[in-house]
């Protein structure tokens, strides 16, 4: 009777260290680091892949460590899907798509004027593909996988590392799919810009950086916020991190503060009286001065009460004009009011839940601002300044 044990535990085992058997080696895959989509006069969608180049990473010739040769390249292929596109550059590449460590995907201005969603459906459905990958969208998505990087190893790393600053909203692929079936079915997708750069040499590059917010509504882009409206928005969205608010006092003060936001809690607040549907943004922070070029006494107590606002005034300001923009222009809720009323008034909102697009212009936005001097820093006189309350 142990003998029969002994050989069913043994055959037991012997299951377990069977390995995986329909495993592909890392040496056969085409490791996809960044993808850009976009569409042709034909209405053909064009894919572009940036494909890692593992030989530039070996410890012996010209990929090497040390060598100035490229770490990826990029391939396109044109289709009547992604799938189609997609299918055409497999057949081209000796090793098998990789999509394990692809963190960047870039939309076309074209594309996402026409409507992205099969594309975000395809990439959903495949097994691959991260949904914590961040989403882009550019005027030519393929031209900006194509800009080179100047810190980072290859252009997609540098995009990728610039969304962890935080000076553009940051949207991954699962975030972009919960807005389109969210209540408000609005979204919002850093947008690319590329711009010059002069060195000191006199050469001129080319380099992709994020330069405001792509607005969509439903799965198409309807428009777009520049940088400073962007500003408003993130403070909405209490997205703002690595960012300096600078403001002027008056007249007679001259020259300008600037500060750090140490910290920041944003409230949305719905409210229905009397059939007005209001929404009240209410936002606390506190700031540490960081540049001061006025004539201020900062060690004052009245100083930091002008500063604090004045400081207001320009947070006012910057929300202001994403709510002015979100409501007048493009009636796109973003920053999704409809959620906030529909878990407070759900009775409410089940009346307007179809005419959302028609009453969320006529939403109420009181924008109330309670700003705070947290740190004055350790200087608190400017040199050679003469001071002033």
């Amino acid at each position: 009777m142990k003998r029969i044990l002994h050989l069913i535990f043994f055959l037991g085992m012997l299951v377990l260290l069977t390995g995986c058997w329909d495993r592909v080696e890392i040496n056969d895959q085409a490791i996809i680091t960044a993808t850009a989509i976009d569409q042709d006069d034909n209405g053909k969608v064009e894919i572009t892949l940036q494909i890692f180049i593992p030989k530039s990473f070996s410890t012996g010739g010209s990929g090497g460590p040390g060598s100035t040769g490229p770490v990826t390249f990029n391939t396109s292929q044109r289709g009547d899907n992604i799938a189609d596109a997609l299918s055409k550059i497999q057949g081209k590449l000796s090793r098998k798509l990789f999509w394990g460590q692809c963190k960047v995907f870039i939309f076309g201005e074209e594309v996402a004027k026409s409507g992205i969603k099969n594309h975000i459906d395809y990439l959903l459905r495949q097994p691959q593909p991260r949904e914590r990958a961040l989403l882009f969208v550019a005027s030519k998505a393929k031209k900006a996988l194509e800009m080179p990087a100047v810190l980072e190893r290859y252009s997609s790393e540098g995009i990728k590392e610039q969304s962890k600053l935080t000076t553009g909203i940051k949207v991954t692929l699962q975030d972009f799919d919960e807005m389109l079936v969210g209540n408000s079915s609005a979204a919002s997708l850093p947008y690319l810009k590329i711009s010059k750069e002069k060195h000191m040499q006199g050469q001129t590059n080319n380099y992709a950086h994020i330069y405001g917010t792509a607005i969509f509504k439903k799965d198409k882009m309807i428009g777009k916020m520049s940088e400073r409206e962007t500003r408003g928005l993130l403070w909405i969205k209490d997205e703002l991190r690595d960012y300096t608010v600078t403001i002027k006092i008056d007249d007679d003060h001259h020259g300008e503060i600037s500060l750090n936001p140490v910290s920041a809690q944003i409230h949305l607040i719905p409210k229905i009286q009397n059939n007005k549907w209001s929404m009240i943004v209410k936002i606390k922070t506190e700031g540490a001065i960081a540049l001061n070029t006025t004539n201020l006494d900062i060690t004052k107590a009245k100083a930091i009460k002008t500063i604090e606002k004045a400081y207001e005034k320009k947070i006012h300001g910057r929300v202001k004009l994403a709510v002015d923009l979100m409501q007048d222009k493009l009636n796109a809720d973003i920053v999704d009011f409809a959620k906030e009323f529909h878990r407070k008034y759900p009775k409410e909102w089940e009346k307007v839940e179809k005419n959302w697009n028609e009453k969320f212009p006529e939403v109420d936005v009181v924008i109330d601002v309670n700003a705070h001097v947290k740190r004055q820093g350790y200087i608190n006189d400017s040199a050679g300044r003469k001071k002033s309350d």
